[in-house]
């Protein structure tokens, strides 16, 4: 008897699990198009994790009554949300907007280290590659903003039987060679960067 529904044609790219959130320097690294942050890189356990590319469409409409005759898009961004379990001053320096990778938090140990409070300004520029693993363990799913913000408020909820995790907003930032400085061409034709597979 034949099978009907959505059966599946590939069960090797059902993804199940979290993908490891990598955080480096975006100006030292913008001309790289594939991942090249290390482990050493990650920010560690993670409660979720979850990539959003948003897009506002323009629907022209004609006639009466009005029918929907074209649709173009006329805004896009891209954004990695997640929640870090691992409340290390690095860590809790990217969801303040600071480099995790730059002087002094990129010397900080897991429990030494000072994170300032007040007087925030504008988040740095940082290098996210997320890299998500399907379950047949060989398979890699990478998803590269070369050029990101992390827009956040701190929230950190304390739990008798549970870990603490801290929600951030990782923001694809333009990368191309349009912009004055931090941009480079090899982003021209991806600006936000691109999701790729091997």
């Amino acid at each position: 008897m034949a099978r009907k529904g959505p059966v599946a044609i590939n069960t090797d790219a059902v993804a199940l699990g979290l993908a490891q959130v990598r955080i480096g320097a975006s100006l030292a690294n913008i001309a790289s198009t594939d991942a090249i942050l290390t482990a050493s890189d990650s920010i560690g356990s993670l409660a979720n994790t979850r990539f959003v590319g948003n897009t506002d469409w323009y629907k022209l409409e004609g006639g009466f009554p009005l029918l929907e005759e074209y649709t173009t898009p006329i805004r896009e961004s891209a954004q990695l949300e997640c929640a870090f379990r691992e409340t290390t001053p690095a860590n809790l320096a990217l969801a303040y907007g600071y480099d995790p990778a730059a002087t002094p938090y990129s010397g900080y140990e897991a429990h030494s280290g000072e994170v300032p409070l007040g007087g925030r300004s504008a988040p740095a520029y940082v290098r996210m590659e997320a890299i998500y693993t399907y379950p047949n363990g060989t398979s890699h799913m990478y998803i590269i903003a070369p050029r990101a913000q992390v827009s956040a408020s701190a929230e950190m909820d304390f739990a008798e039987e549970d870990a603490a995790a801290v929600p951030i907003v990782i923001e694809f930032k333009r990368a191309d060679s349009e912009l004055a400085s931090g941009g480079h061409a090899v982003w021209d034709d991806r600006p936000l960067g691109r999701i790729y597979w091997d």
